[in-house]
């Protein structure tokens, strides 16, 4: 029993498009990078108002715009200001300076954390409808003021420490993204007015819970850290009386720059996390009503203009949040998910070799379940057969099962390469502490370039079979770690195609011994290669708009800013070319301009799940979706450090099943999405996708169906519903 085919409507219109616009002659082609990305967390922020959500998923989406928010600034943000610093005018791609980036992005940011504090009180509220009450100092009976006194006395007293804000005290060093307070005490022996600080450690939590039988009330009640140590200030300052305090939070610059001519890659890293946690103050947070002498002082010692400072009437570090989000209400979020184990593998009895050997596999995260992949690392690590294993690792997380895999391989004696990312961003330390980890166990340790990051996602073992070897290979779009793999949507492909396995021996050699490969049969690498054939492909498009074939272009990644390639698509909009665009977050191409890319729609999908895989398909001479389309995975967003600074790998699917799952699935199903999708209009703005038609959820679909790697019924009754396109719509 099959369902309805889902379709798409023709017209724009219909689909709650904008109509076009055209380009006025003041007006750059291009958006800004990051005026873009703050759009992009604007759509993360309304996701916390949506009511169709459970209430603490939707305190999940409040606090992920609040940690969106603090890396934009400690890297983004941080950046500019240092460039304006520095007299830098290099203008953007939308030929604003970074001066004129600094001035709009702080506008954006004031109304961005003015709905931000908005959006709490309207879930503070509702939280305590639910019986979770934050920071709620009225229902503080008398049994639990005592029992946060004594927590106070015995849990937080012992570990902080005031510093007295004074010519005879060196101002204490607050470290990047670090809470403190500020208090004004009067000394009553003789009256003297004092400042005090107290950083509040980063190892303590945000916020205390106290227990159920001290309530005594039911529900659960959530006291900050800060408020308990300004309610029981007057313990850590005997003999005097406190007039004010005021908590304050600080943001640092969190880039980290390494010179090309750096001789030892880990002793430089190690180095430059430290001056990391120093580095230039970008934003201080303040209470709204923090006393002006104290405020002169901060701004002051901490070497910050007027212009860095953000004042709330609410709470401060919206990310820690997160930590409410961790109570035990199921009833306030999703449903639990359990990933499914691809079927493939079942059938042949977990053995992933036997699996991969009869045919290609394409694996779905989160819907499949990232242990298949862990699985592969370790049935390799166990098997008398394989000789090697070779892999890349940019993120793999602080416990991370792959890496025990690597390290139980090279104690059995196997080959193992491990090309370990220190440069990727804000895992630095951890992928230290794997590389050492993983040498001590004899793993053959490659830190990549000095200056492209390794990104792309590649795995290869090599095994033993008959009289000769043969080369499994694994390819991802997104990263070899077991806890995102929970959340992002990424595609694994395995793959024995033996013009694949040398391949990514080529890569691998490249990386490891910067041997530049030559006669690729497959695969193509950034930064040789990959740029060159995405060109290609769309200009086979345009060849095929002006032949009046059918030509169309469908991509779905993360972010597009590269300029080259926006041009590249501006030019086959006006060839005729139909082009799709899902990109979750950075967009720097101008969709629905008259006579520039009126054929180009872009829209980005938030849900549940984060969008991550990035799939690039091309018509190739018949109208899409079909057989003949030529498509990709890759680990590549179109951006120009992608393309032109890392070591990223474009991949070909050329089976036939594993195309169309790709394709007419996956990719297809993005296209079609209506509940979670919000359309690109020609000013910048998005605004929701709307449909007159049956509502269409990509997430919903890929969870209650079967697996990609194939067999077996749907999880819901009937077979799986087909998705289909009417002709014109994007073909």
């Amino acid at each position: 029993m099959s369902t309805s085919p889902i379709e798409t409507e023709d017209s724009p219109e219909a689909a709650g498009m904008p109509a076009f616009a055209v380009l006025g002659p003041d007006e750059s082609p291009y958006f800004n990078r990051e005026l873009s990305w703050l759009q992009f967390n604007q759509r993360v922020l309304a996701e916390a108002c949506n009511e169709a959500y459970p209430l603490l998923e939707r305190l999940r989406f409040l606090s992920i715009s609040g940690s969106n928010l603090d890396e934009f600034m400690m890297i983004r943000v941080a950046g500019l200001v240092g460039q304006a610093q520095r007299g830098i005018g290099r203008p953007s791609i939308d030929g604003l300076s970074p001066t004129q980036q600094l001035a709009a992005i702080r506008e954006m940011l004031a109304e961005l954390s003015t709905r931000q504090q908005a959006i709490w009180r309207t879930l503070h509220e509702a939280l305590a409808g639910a019986d979770i009450h934050v920071a709620d100092e009225g229902r503080l009976k008398p049994a639990a003021h005592k029992w946060l006194k004594s927590y106070f006395l015995e849990e937080i007293l012992p570990i902080i420490t005031p510093q007295a804000i004074d010519p005879a005290h060196p101002f204490p060093f607050v470290q990047n993204g670090g809470l403190g307070l500020l208090f004004t005490l009067t000394r009553d022996a003789d009256k003297e007015q004092l400042i005090e600080m107290v950083l509040i450690p980063s190892a303590m939590p945000r916020f205390v819970r106290v227990p159920d039988e001290v309530t005594g009330e039911g529900g659960a009640l959530y006291i900050s850290i800060a408020s308990l140590i300004q309610r029981y200030a007057a313990a850590l300052f005997p003999g005097f009386t406190i007039q004010g305090d005021g908590l304050f939070r600080v943001l640092r610059d969190s880039d980290i720059e390494i010179e090309e001519e750096a001789e030892d890659l880990v002793r430089t890293f190690r180095s430059a996390i430290q001056r990391r946690r120093r580095g230039q103050v970008i934003q201080l947070e303040l209470e709204e009503d923090f006393d002006p002498a104290a405020e002169e002082i901060l701004l002051e010692q901490l070497g910050v203009n007027e212009a860095a400072v953000i004042k709330t009437d609410g709470m401060i570090g919206i990310d820690g949040l997160a930590e409410i989000v961790g109570e035990d209400r199921p009833d306030l979020k999703f449903d639990a998910y359990s990933p499914r184990f691809p079927e493939r593998i079942r059938e042949h009895d977990g053995d992933a070799f036997s699996a991969i050997r009869e045919k290609d596999i394409i694996i779905h995260h989160p819907y499949e379940s990232f242990e298949v992949v862990v699985d592969f690392i370790n049935q390799a690590a166990a098997d008398p057969d394989v000789v090697a294993i070779k892999q890349t690792l940019y993120r793999a997380g602080s416990q991370s099962a792959v890496i025990n895999a690597l390290i139980d391989a090279a104690e059995a004696g196997k080959s193992v390469t491990a090309v370990v990312e220190l440069k990727a961003r804000f895992d630095e330390e951890q992928n230290l502490k794997w590389a050492s980890k993983l040498e001590r166990a004899g793993v053959q340790v490659i830190y990549g370039f000095t200056d492209w990051k390794t990104h792309a996602k590649v795995a290869m073992v090599v095994r033993r079979e008959g009289s000769s070897f043969r080369t499994y290979c694994h390819f991802g779009t997104g990263n070899y770690h077991p806890v995102t793999a929970k959340i992002y949507t990424d595609l694994s492909f395995f793959t024995a195609d033996p013009k694949l396995g040398r391949d990514a021996a080529k890569m691998f050699n490249f990386v490891t011994g910067y041997v530049e490969p030559h006669a690729l049969e497959r695969i193509h690498i950034a930064p040789i290669d990959l740029r060159d054939e995405i060109y290609a492909r769309i200009d086979g498009e345009i060849a095929n708009a002006r032949a009046e074939k059918p030509a169309a272009i469908w991509m779905k990644c993360n972010q597009i800013t590269d300029d080259g390639i926006i041009d590249r698509l501006y030019a086959a909009s006006n060839a005729g070319v139909r082009i799709e665009l899902v990109v979750r977050g950075i967009c720097c191409l101008r969709p629905g301009i008259a006579g520039l890319s009126e054929n180009i729609r872009v829209k980005s999908i938030i849900g549940r799940f984060l969008e991550h895989s990035r799939i690039y398909a091309f018509a190739n001479g018949a109208a899409m979706p079909s057989a003949q389309a030529a498509v990709y995975i890759s680990s590549a967003d179109l951006m120009s450090r992608n393309l032109d600074r890392r070591v990223e790998a474009l991949i070909p699917i050329l089976n036939r099943t594993v195309h169309d799952q790709v394709l007419q699935q996956v990719l297809l199903a993005n296209m079609l999405d209506t509940e979670q999708s919000w359309w690109l209009n020609p000013d910048g703005s998005y605004s929701r996708v709307t449909t007159d038609g049956k509502p269409f959820n990509c997430h919903r679909y890929f969870m209650t169906n079967p697996s990609l790697s194939g067999r077996g019924g749907a999880l819901e009754a009937g077979a799986v519903p087909k998705l289909s396109l009417r002709r014109g719509a994007a073909a």
